[in-house]
């Protein structure tokens, strides 16, 4: 979304692709049951409770009530999925999430929905700018930001099969489709390339892959030639990946929507210090928000294609000029 994102066609949002994930994974495992903060109709688990009633939870506006009660699920034995908007799971939970989830390691799947600025006119006190900082807080929890529907529908798929704590955030417009033919590849820990290059690697998730992958191709026009790496799992990072884009492009960029301080890119930043040190810049919010359209506020703050393209050009002549 923004800059030239938007010339990519727009899918189902990741919510949507969240919601029915969900059904499809209610009628293949009974042990399946879901809990909502009464938000069923915009996090999309209203189509769990529709199907399954029985499996499904509506704890009303109560997230930290709503966490306990998912780890008790889970302690009994059952695959508990807990779902609301990302910024009141993640805050309004976290003690609970601390003790109940983390440190007892219950099979909690925390789904936060409406992540990031995008939500646009829903309003600055429900975006979630924290939320993967603060999940990454939380020892022991897998965190993944999906980029589209298709790589949504595998991160749901995986958080099931994975035995502990797990973290997805998802967003409340439709997402530019970055897999048209589904995301088989996908694997927990394990960064997606989506285009090679050799002269410097865009790393993002969420909505930002789509914008990376735009940065890349305006990037080519301009003789530059830049790998993307849709690094979906914030943790387990794929250290591996992060250290080979290092050596051979000698020049990172990471793209998220989130504050740059606790996300993505310090991640990537700390693999890099310990496995490859090569020059950085980081995209993504250095303060909190105001509301407005989507579009405009990816525009007003820096989370575009033109924005990623932009420093990675500045980042390319640093480094040639350092060689001179």
């Amino acid at each position: 979304m923004g800059g030239t994102a938007m010339a990519r066609p727009l899918g189902e949002a990741t919510r949507e692709a969240y919601g029915k994930a969900l059904a499809e994974l209610g009628r293949e495992n009974p042990n399946i049951v879901v809990l909502d903060g009464d938000l069923s109709k915009s996090t999309m688990t209203k189509y769990f409770a529709q199907e399954f009633p029985d499996r499904f939870f509506n704890v009303g506006i109560a997230e930290a009530n709503m966490v306990g009660i998912a780890a008790g699920l889970a302690a009994s034995g059952k695959i508990a999925f807990a779902s609301s908007f990302a910024c009141f799971v993640m805050c309004k939970g976290l003690d609970q999430l601390r003790l109940a989830v983390a440190y007892s390691g219950n099979n909690v799947k925390i789904v936060g929905t409406h992540g990031g600025i995008s939500i646009g006119e829903d309003g600055v006190s429900q975006m979630g700018h924290e939320d993967i900082g603060l999940a990454l807080s939380l020892p022991g929890f897998v965190v993944m930001v999906p980029a589209d529907g298709a790589e949504t529908r595998a991160a749901v798929r995986a958080a099931a099969e994975h035995v502990g704590p797990v973290y997805i955030r998802v967003g409340r417009p439709k997402a530019p489709i970055v897999y048209e033919n589904g995301c088989p590849d996908f694997r927990i820990g394990k960064a997606i390339t989506l285009r090679e290059g050799r002269d410097v690697t865009l790393i993002a998730n969420g909505l930002m892959v789509a914008a990376a992958l735009d940065a890349a191709e305006q990037l080519e026009q301009q003789g530059i030639s830049a790998r993307v790496l849709d690094m979906h799992t914030v943790r387990p990072l794929d250290e591996e990946a992060v250290e080979k884009a290092a050596r051979e492009t000698r020049a990172i960029v990471v793209a998220e929507e989130h504050l740059v301080y606790t996300g993505l890119g310090s991640q990537v930043a700390m693999a890099v210090a310990k496995r490859h040190p090569v020059p950085m810049r980081f995209i993504g919010l250095t303060d909190y928000a105001e509301s407005g359209a989507p579009e405009a506020l990816m525009r007003k703050y820096g989370l575009t294609a033109d924005d990623i393209a932009r420093e990675a050009i500045d980042l390319v002549n640093v480094r040639q000029e350092a060689v001179l």
